[in-house]
């Protein structure tokens, strides 16, 4: 199969878009619909190409984390599957009047929700991201310019290709879903000059990553940094659910973006709570790392430098501080936190409401882990990321995050005077 150059591919995209643009619902529902039959039609092949390229990635050094999340398995191919029909059963993003009016002239005013159009997702490792982000696009009318890690080339063509066939068998347009198959550098640098036909790109990946791109294009960028997820215990909450929350939020998935990287516990309840809280982390094998306080209440763990507050750590490891009340708690997360997921634990719904209006994130968990903020957990099916970002989107991104709006106005004649 010859590669078509990066601007081709662009510009293909730009002339689905159009077409995608007014497909109806009930076309894109069945898009997503025969996609996922034709991936369960190549999971064989897939699983067999996916164990060769972790065992290349292995060989080439990559960290445990990364080859956890380049892994497809029986389990996570059902996942895959699950998300694209969960996202076609959700609302049609598209054609909802998100406000209106008429005129004392008659004039009919109205706001309509519309794609962005072309959507550029370049990403490491998850092979995941290549279903997720074929999901969501489709379902709001959106071509899709697909760029994974090399990596992960072969895995992504695969799932790519199996999906483009079910699109496509569907009605869609033959170039709604593309993926660029050029591995190294090049292609990127390529795609980030066509602002001419794609109108948001979405990293997923690393913080250099994300950086390199939104520093290296004039397209719009759709970022999510750092995921410094806070957990603060108040004084008044209830020691055990405190410790299941605190545990579940670290230890559920330590290498992933909403896991916690920071515990602040107050002083008032630190004393009772942070020998239950040591003896839970360590049987997760969790390393700790505390503030003068917390070490003289757990001796033998390691200090906590100020580097550490400014960390996503991916990893085993968490911080934590002993802080003087929720003003303190709120100060501490609102300084070093990256804006992506920050809880609470407490008994006080003034205290709630108050950690909800003054710390500012994306997603604020009210006595709940910070594993729950994300779209399969909001209930938004399948999701491109979680934008850190306050324009356009911010938190998870889902079919409704990809769309825009346009004004239409109905007149019968009207002209301005």
């Amino acid at each position: 199969m010859s590669v078509p150059p990066v601007e081709v591919i662009a510009k293909q995209s730009r002339q689905a878009a159009r077409q995608l643009a007014s497909a109806p619902e009930a076309l894109r529902n069945l898009a997503l619909a025969k996609m996922a039959a034709a991936l369960e039609s190549v999971k064989t092949r897939v699983l067999e190409v996916n164990a060769l390229e972790i065992i290349k990635a292995r060989d080439e050094g990559q960290s445990d984390a990364m080859i956890k999340r380049l892994t497809i398995d029986d389990k996570t191919f059902l996942y895959l599957l699950t998300r694209l029909q969960k996202v076609a059963q959700l609302p049609d993003p598209l054609n909802r009047i998100l406000s209106g009016h008429t005129n004392p002239n008659g004039l009919r005013v109205c706001k309509k929700s519309v794609p962005l159009g072309v959507i550029g997702i370049i990403y490491e490792s998850r092979p995941n991201v290549t279903t997720d982000a074929a999901g969501v696009c489709i379902k709001s009318g959106n071509a899709v310019i697909l760029r994974g890690g090399s990596e992960a080339l072969l895995t992504n063509t695969l799932l790519t290709d199996a999906m483009i066939a079910g699109a496509v068998d569907a009605g869609l347009p033959q170039h709604a879903l593309q993926i660029i198959r050029t591995p190294g550098h090049e292609a990127v640098s390529e795609l980030l000059k066509m602002d001419e036909y794609i109108d948001v790109l979405i990293p997923r990946g690393g913080k250099g990553l994300i950086k390199r791109i939104a520093e290296g294009t004039r397209i719009p960028v759709i970022k999510h940094y750092d995921g410094i997820c806070h957990l603060y215990i108040a004084a008044d909450a209830n020691p055990d659910q405190a410790v299941a929350i605190a545990v579940n939020s670290k230890c559920q998935s330590v290498q992933v973006c909403n896991a916690l990287e920071t515990l602040l516990v107050d002083k008032q309840c630190a004393e009772q709570l942070l020998p239950l809280l040591k003896t839970a982390f360590g049987s997760n094998r969790i390393e700790l790392r505390g503030c003068d306080a917390t070490q003289k209440l757990l001796p033998g763990i390691a200090a906590a430098t100020e580097d550490d507050w400014h960390t996503e750590y991916l990893a085993p490891i968490l911080s934590i501080k002993i802080v003087d009340g929720i003003q303190s708690a709120i100060a501490h997360i609102n300084y070093y936190g990256s804006g992506h997921t920050d809880g609470i634990v407490t008994q006080s719904l003034n205290m709630a409401q108050q950690f909800e209006q003054q710390v500012d994130s994306a997603s604020v968990m009210i006595n709940a882990s910070t594993r729950l903020s994300g779209g399969g957990d909001y209930g938004l099916g399948s999701v491109v990321g979680i934008s850190t970002d306050k324009i356009h989107v911010r938190g998870p991104v889902g079919p409704d995050q990809l769309t825009t709006y346009k004004w239409v106005a109905y007149g019968d004649g009207h002209l301005r005077a």
